[in-house]
């Protein structure tokens, strides 16, 4: 099973597939991947590579730099599934397996039984994604707490529910940006506002 990437820009989503062993990003439309409508981009931005334990990225010193899971590259960074990548204003997600093929009907993964508190939470986590944002970061746990009038101790438990339920493994401030790649991937962040 390839890896490939899901780009995320204004225009809408876009599956580009990491065959080769390395794919080059930026506006100049000899890259690999040219993004050449982001003016945030530099002409030749980032570059991800294949090595023998997985996908890594690196900042080639672009201007605005090159962002996984909202924390800065500076060097070589390797890449796990569900982790987001944004360089200028475009957001793109690593997925380990292979793209959905046109040649027939996927079924798709059911989306998990949830509380109404936790859809609740997932719809806080994940408002500024769906609120048409480029790029932004899952709302925190203080935020969800003040949203939703509750203590922070309650949202981490809640969260801790998602997590187990949408199979979100490790540990730190990337399980929530994982936690809201998924719950969008899924149509549950979407599924969770209709029901308000």
């Amino acid at each position: 099973m390839g890896a490939y990437l899901e780009v995320w820009t204004p225009a809408g989503r876009e599956l580009v597939t990491l065959e080769a062993g390395r794919l080059t990003l930026g506006t100049d439309p000899a890259n690999d991947l040219s993004l050449p409508a982001d003016p945030t981009l530099s002409r030749l931005h980032a570059v991800l590579e294949r090595y023998g334990a997985g996908w890594c990225v690196r900042d080639l010193d672009s201007r605005n730099g090159t962002f996984v899971n909202g924390q800065r590259v500076w060097r070589e960074h390797p890449l796990h599934p569900g982790d987001e990548l944004r360089v200028g204003a475009s957001r793109l997600v690593y997925r380990g397996d292979q793209p959905p093929s046109g040649a027939g009907t996927q079924a798709s993964e059911p989306a998990p039984e949830l509380t109404r508190r936790e859809r609740e939470v997932l719809l806080v986590l994940c408002r500024t994604v769906l609120g048409g944002a480029a790029f932004t970061e899952p709302a925190s746990i203080r935020e969800i707490a003040d949203a939703l009038v509750v203590s922070e101790a309650a949202v981490k438990q809640h969260l801790g529910h998602l997590y187990d339920k949408f199979g979100i493994q490790g540990g730190g401030e990337r399980r929530r940006v994982q936690l809201a790649n998924e719950a969008l991937r899924q149509e549950v962040a979407r599924d969770a506002k209709q029901h308000r």
